[in-house]
């Protein structure tokens, strides 16, 4: 699916800091004609780019490309992490050199998400840079709630001082590639099983209604094999992935123009029953839905 991220033309990208306490886990696969890095500032996320798992920890940089579909499938309750997009215009701009030419293709040869591991000077440097230029940004609760999934609402990313935001998007972009041409690391990738693999595509779409006993029939393999290879590969339990696409989907309907009740968006979202949804929320959210969703609101 690509995404239209709907980035203003004064603005050469975005930048946001992304926090599992208060950003949707919104867990579709999907691409945009951007290119994408995340920094991870605390705790741990996981993506599923080409069959294939990665899971990165603090300190870590990643790429991703154009070209590749990508889903991030999990985070730790205390993940925060830097997004970063880039417009093919500015990355034109800014990389004319030899060095930087890899960054003006839509894929990348090799490794499906190029990544380092920061040295700590080096991630202090960056992680105060970024900080320096969301000082004049929006609210963190807004950019947090909506930043990233236009597709469904009529958000679109503002920033005070458009001028410094271009051009420090810029330097970041070079500085992250050259910290990413000479400490760029390989090894996080875990290869997945076809089952796992139709399980993301079956549940990433937020239409599965079925049971878990359904959808691994459709895998073409047992319940209690399903569960047990997606907990292994996955590192999370397919039941809780389940109910994070559900709870991401209930977000999103939240959103969008239909403006259904909290009761009705959950049972839309494939939630069972409200009390069901009402225990994955607080759970996510530490709130009751109510409470959160009249603060965001």
């Amino acid at each position: 699916m690509v995404e239209d991220l709907k980035i203003g033309s004064r603005y050469d990208g975005f930048l946001f800091l992304a926090e599992s306490a208060r950003n949707p886990p919104v867990l579709r696969s999907h691409r945009h004609v951007e290119l994408e890095f995340n920094m991870v500032a605390e705790g741990s996320i996981t993506y599923v780019v080409g069959g294939r798992r990665f899971t990165f920890r603090k300190r870590s940089l990643l790429w991703l490309f154009p070209s590749r579909d990508h889903q991030l499938v999990d985070r730790s309750a205390d993940a925060k992490y830097y997004v970063a997009v880039f417009k093919p215009g500015l990355i034109r701009s800014a990389c004319r050199e030899p060095r930087y030419t890899a960054l003006k293709k839509r894929s990348f040869a090799g490794d499906d998400v190029p990544h380092s591991v920061l040295e700590p000077a080096a991630f202090e440097l960056v992680k105060r840079t970024m900080d320096l230029l969301l000082t004049d940004g929006l609210d963190p609760d807004l950019l947090n709630r909506e930043g990233g999934f236009g597709a469904v609402s009529d958000f679109s990313f503002e920033h005070g001082d458009p001028d410094a935001l271009n051009a420090g998007l810029r330097h970041l972009l070079l500085t992250c590639w050259r910290y990413q041409e000479t400490g760029g690391v390989s090894g996080a990738a875990v290869p997945l099983h076809p089952a796992v693999i139709r399980a993301l595509d079956l549940l990433g779409h937020g239409s599965w209604g079925g049971s878990l006993a359904s959808l691994a029939r459709h895998c073409g393999v047992s319940e209690a094999h399903l569960s047990r290879v997606f907990a292994r590969q996955m590192g999370v339990s397919l039941s809780r992935y389940r109910n994070s696409v559900r709870l991401g989907r209930f977000l999103e309907l939240c959103r969008g123009p239909s403006k259904g009740t909290m009761l009705e968006n959950a049972y839309a979202a494939g939630f069972g029953s409200y009390a069901q949804f009402y225990k994955v929320f607080v759970q996510a959210y530490g709130a009751p839905p109510g409470t959160t969703m009249r603060h965001k609101g």
